[in-house]
């Protein structure tokens, strides 16, 4: 049977199984065992056992379900409301004014928790009520807040950085400190976006508060302090080479429940629901990463990978060529597969091509994040939508139009990284000095 059989065989598989609702994890591990028991000589049992252990156990994933965990507390504390009032003042003044809190708030929370469904839910719950109560638009007050919201992945510690890493034996300590930069640049492209279609539509803005002196500022943004000491110790140790990435996620942890503790939010209650959060949250993202441990396995038994990787080659792409066309593929894919579904599933087949090409694995890393954040604003299974249709009741539609500025913003910013490869590349370079 040819290549071009096998892969459509395999594909079907895959989209018959998951639209019979059978969970990704086991969906992929289901193809994998197909491939293997029909084009391979390879027993498939064996395989799977010792692959999906091997996955399973690997110390570098330590660090994802204490980040997974480290969020889950932080989105039961008060610290939404806190940031609320620290950044508010400082608003005021900007085209917009409290506009931007989404953006700013999901960059702040981002850098604590690792999640955009948990980054847009925290948000959202502090952000939606107030500018509703005075009088934003709606429309932009979604849209800002679906699209800040997937900085939740790119500015770091970032839960899809990691499993990027271990899928793609890239350092994530290096992975982290290559997304500050690109982070802080879209975060600056979403409030650029909101000051300018502020000006266009200056009375839909409402009026600015009453304004206070600079030493009021000032007294507002303690409440700043503790999520500013919380990022600190967390990025600080990892970028000091202080603590390997899986340490500074066992520090957040720690560091969480003392400032949950602080704030009188921790009980028994909480303890228990952050741990069950947790817990859900990772044994999903487990059960995928050791799906997609065996499914890579079985197309390299089978060949695929370095076939299309060959036919790739004899197309003749050029650089731009090629990372235009995987924008569209991972776009496309984006509106079937979660992020991470997309990351593992996708890997194993397309490093080989990213290599072979001389991309820079730790640069497409980013990229690879950037685009799985745009799926998180695209419907039907954009992760974003779900959370802000839970929130507010609206229809998905109605989301996804209010979103779609934001995942242009996203397009310019993969065309930047491109022709700006430095965005990516110069913090891990003046570390390694």
């Amino acid at each position: 049977m040819s290549d071009i059989a096998i892969t459509l065989l395999l594909v079907g598989a895959l989209f018959a199984i998951l639209a019979s609702g059978v969970w990704i994890g086991l969906t992929l591990s289901g193809v994998a065992w197909i491939g293997m028991q029909l084009f391979s000589s390879r027993p498939a049992g064996d395989a799977m056992a010792v692959t999906i252990w091997g996955s399973s156990s690997s110390w570098t994933l330590t660090a994802l379900p204490l980040f997974v965990w480290m969020g889950e507390i932080l989105f039961r504390t008060r610290l939404s409301q806190d940031m609320f009032r620290g950044l508010a003042p400082w608003m005021q003044a900007l085209p917009g004014r409290l506009l931007h809190v989404n953006v700013a708030g999901c960059a702040i929370f981002a850098a604590v928790s690792g999640s955009s469904a948990a980054t847009c839910a925290t948000i959202g719950k502090m952000s939606l009520p107030e500018l509703q109560r005075r009088g934003y638009p709606e429309m932009m007050s979604l849209g800002s807040l679906a699209g800040a919201g997937t900085l939740g992945l790119l500015i770091p510690p970032s839960i899809i950085m990691i499993v990027y890493g271990v899928s793609a034996d890239v350092s994530i300590a290096q992975l982290f400190i290559a997304g500050v930069l690109p982070g802080i640049v879209l975060a600056a492209i979403f409030s650029g976006w909101i000051a300018i279609w502020s000006l266009m539509h200056a009375d839909q803005i409402p009026p600015a508060d009453a304004p206070m002196s600079f030493g009021q500022k000032l007294r507002e943004s303690r409440h700043l302090i503790p999520v500013v000491l919380l990022i600190a110790a967390v990025l600080g140790s990892i970028y000091g080479g202080i603590a390997t990435a899986t340490e500074a996620a066992a520090l957040g942890v720690v560091g969480s429940l003392i400032l949950s503790a602080a704030q009188g939010s921790m009980n028994w209650a909480t303890l228990r629901d952050s741990l069950l959060g947790g817990t859900r949250l990772y044994c999903m993202i487990a059960m995928i990463l050791a799906g997609a441990a065996f499914l890579t396995l079985s197309m390299g038994y089978i060949g695929l990978p370095r076939h299309l990787a060959e036919w790739i080659g004899t197309l003749g792409l050029s650089r731009w060529q090629l990372i235009a066309a995987l924008t569209l593929f991972f776009i496309v894919l984006g509106c079937f597969l979660d992020g991470i579904s997309m990351v593992v599933l996708t890997m194993g087949v397309i490093l080989p091509t990213i290599q072979k090409a001389g991309i820079d694995p730790l640069w497409f890393g980013i990229f690879v994040v950037i685009v799985v954040e745009m799926a998180q604003v695209t419907p039907p299974v954009g992760f974003n939508l779900f959370v802000l249709q839970g929130m507010t009741k609206k229809d998905i539609g109605t989301i996804a139009r209010a979103a779609f500025p934001f995942f242009m913003l996203m397009v310019l910013m993969v065309v930047l990284l491109y022709a700006f490869p430095q965005i990516v590349t110069f913090l891990p370079e003046q570390m390694k000095r």
